[in-house]
C-alpha cells in the first residue's frame, strides 16, 4: 500500500518502507501529535521520535526492543509518554542540548547541530533550529537510494513554520529553516510533529509570504 502520511488518533498507523529504513507514523494524544518509529532494515534496531502520549500504544508498536527515544523539543505534548516508554524499554534518551533541561526525563545523549545519530546502519543528521523553542532539533535522513526525509517536530508544517511568540523568534526560525532545511531538494519529504506530511517543493513557494506575514 502506498504511504500517504495522513493518520488520525485512534486510527491505524501508516508505514513507509524505504530501501534501508522502515518508518511507522502514529497519531497519539489530545493534541494529535505524530510519533515516528524508525527501524533499520539491516539490524532491526529501532528509534522513536517523540514519545508524545499514549504510552501503551507506542509500546505496542515498538515491540520488545527500542534503542533510542529522541525528543524534538521541550514542549510537554512531545514527551508526555517518554518516562513510561523509557521505563518499559530501557531505551536511551536524546534531545537538543539547549532544550534538554526543560524535559523532566533525564537526557542521556545531548545533541548539537551537525551531530550524527545512528539507528542501526542508518545515519540521521541533527540540525538545531531555534525559534519555536530555544533548542528544537530536526532529524534528516538522506536516503542514498532516494530523496531526503526530514522529521521537523514543530518547526515546519504544511503551510508554514511552527508558531512563535516573539518576532525575533520567528526571524530565528525562518533563518534556520532557510539555511538548514530549504537547502535540500524539492522532493524532500517532511514529517511534522502534528498533521499530514508535506514536501519542500510544496512549501517553498510560500517562503516570501511567510516572511511578509511575520509572526
Amino acid at each position: 500500500m502506498t504511504y500517504h502520511g495522513a493518520v488520525k488518533v485512534g486510527g491505524p498507523p501508516d508505514v513507509r518502507e524505504l530501501a534501508h529504513l522502515i518508518i511507522t507514523k502514529i497519531a497519539v494524544g489530545p493534541f494529535e501529535n505524530n510519533a515516528y518509529l524508525l527501524r533499520c532494515r539491516a539490524t532491526d534496531e529501532q528509534l522513536l521520535i517523540d514519545a508524545a502520549a499514549e504510552g501503551p500504544l507506542l509500546l505496542e508498536s515498538v515491540g520488545e526492543q527500542l534503542a533510542t527515544v529522541v525528543t524534538t523539543h521541550q514542549h510537554h505534548d512531545h514527551w508526555a509518554a517518554l518516562g513510561e516508554v523509557v521505563t518499559a524499554t530501557g531505551a536511551r534518551t536524546a534531545a537538543g542540548r539547549i532544550d534538554a533541561p526543560g524535559i523532566p526525563v533525564p537526557t542521556d545523549l545531548l545533541l548539537d547541530d551537525g551531530d550524527v545519530l545512528r539507528v542501526g546502519q542508518v545515519e540521521l543528521r541533527v540540525r538545531h533550529l531555534a525559534g519555536h523553542t530555544p533548542g528544537a532539533i530536526v532529524l534528516i535522513y538522506d536516503d542514498p537510494q532516494g530523496h531526503p526525509h526530514v522529521f521537523t517536530g514543530d518547526c515546519l508544517f504544511p503551510g508554514g513554520p511552527g508558531r512563535t511568540t516573539q518576532p525575533e523568534d520567528f526571524k530565528s526560525l525562518m533563518e534556520a529553516l532557510e539555511g538548514k532545511v530549504f537547502t535540500l531538494p524539492d522532493e524532500t519529504w517532511i514529517y511534522p510533529g502534528h498533521g499530514n506530511d508535506t514536501t519542500l517543493g510544496a512549501e517553498r513557494p510560500q517562503l516570501q509570504e511567510w516572511w511578509a506575514r511575520g509572526w
